[in-house]
């Protein structure tokens, strides 16, 4: 592949995983005006967001098992043009269960334009790119969700919230059309392959990526539990903050699109157990600043939540791609399935504690997650045994 197109591919992945990440994160900064217009509790309208990770959860495995059969284009356009769909249901219903069902349908098609894309990218992409490309995969996975947010937030202060969802869906299709046409084709598989593929079980018996996989659960949960309870937190005393203010504060995001190439650069010098650590470190001191009663404070524990959480997910995201020689689909639907089961599960017990405890209890929760990443990280520092 040569520079030209090597770039124009890599602006392409962007593009598609960004556009992606907007939809799901879209209602985040919305949520309390959508409890308003609906009509509803905090917990029941923060399902616009879980149900859209529920669907992933649901659809990972057999687009993921998809993704290693078939070449990548006809899954994109399926795919985007469902999202596309369930985008513009949200935007003309006045039902609430009709709204969350549809961005349910959303969620369950996500996985054609995120883990089947990396998919294929690790079985295109030479090895010593691997690390690096990842990283750049995780800041597009940043760059949505930061847009989604930002343009959740803003263009409801302008007009109605439902513009922000007719403007994420147009994102789909002009990105679905854009890879279509600069994704290079990959033959399909026309005939039975050398050695069966792995299954998804054989897979989770692998201790290193068992430890791997359950560090994408523990490390999503804390961080969509910060960020989903975020406007609830902010539009409480003391701070008493409108919506677009708010919504400028997830300009921290930011951080992780430098954050995620800089630890796939920092695996290759000092290894990803210690890139893992090192992010916990972050991580966990950055918490400590969130349960401050001061906005500075509250800035400055973001923005150390996004190193520390885009350096533990770009390390873990490149080392589980560089342990596989083949079933890549296969194996990043199983991380992605454990990184939104995690965000799930996040999201929905800091809801119930929130509403019982406060914003303080929460953070001790996630706090108390951060031994799930530190013990990957301490596990990928020993030796690998043979055979691995």
């Amino acid at each position: 592949m040569t520079t030209p197109s090597y770039l124009r591919l890599q602006l392409t992945v962007f593009a598609l995983v960004a556009a992606s990440f907007t939809n799901i994160y879209i209602t985040q900064p919305l949520l309390p005006a959508l409890q308003a217009e609906f009509a509803t509790t905090m917990v029941t309208i923060s399902t616009s967001v879980s149900a859209v990770i529920f669907g992933i959860t649901i659809s990972n495995l057999p687009f993921g098992a998809l993704a290693d059969r078939i070449p990548i284009q006809p899954i994109i356009l399926g795919g985007g043009i469902m999202i596309t769909i369930g985008g513009l249901i949200c935007t003309l219903t006045d039902n609430l269960g009709l709204f969350i069902a549809a961005r349910f349908l959303q969620g369950l098609f996500i996985p054609t334009l995120t883990t089947c894309l990396a998919a294929y990218l690790a079985k295109t992409l030479p090895l010593d790119r691997l690390n690096v490309v990842m990283g750049s995969y995780v800041s597009a996975t940043v760059c949505g969700g930061l847009g989604g947010r930002l343009l959740g937030g803003w263009i409801d202060y302008f007009c109605d919230w439902r513009y922000a969802l007719w403007s994420a869906a147009g994102l789909i299709m002009i990105s679905v059309i854009a890879a279509l046409r600069t994704l290079p084709h990959t033959p399909a598989k026309t005939s039975l392959p050398t050695e069966p593929a792995t299954s998804f079980l054989k897979l989770l018996t692998r201790p290193d990526l068992r430890f791997i996989y359950t560090c994408a659960a523990g490390s999503f949960a804390i961080f969509s539990s910060l960020f989903n309870y975020l406007p609830f937190r902010l539009s409480a005393s003391p701070f008493n903050l409108p919506t677009n203010t708010i919504t400028l504060i997830y300009l921290v995001y930011i951080v992780g699109i430098f954050t995620g190439p800089a630890a796939g650069r920092l695996c290759n010098r000092i290894g990803s157990g210690p890139t893992m650590i090192r992010g916990t470190l972050i991580f966990a001191l950055s918490l400590a600043f969130l349960t401050q009663p001061h906005l500075t404070s509250i800035i400055g524990g973001l923005l150390g939540v996004c190193a520390g959480f885009f350096t533990i997910h770009a390390a873990a995201v490149g080392t589980l791609n560089r342990k596989l020689k083949s079933d890549q689909g296969r194996a990043n639907a199983l991380y992605v399935l454990s990184y939104y089961l995690g965000g799930c599960g996040g999201i929905t017990i800091s809801g119930l504690l929130y509403e019982k405890m406060g914003w303080n209890t929460v953070v001790l929760f996630c706090i108390s997650l951060l031994s799930i990443p530190l013990l990957t990280g301490l596990s990928e520092k020993k030796p690998p045994k043979k055979g691995d």
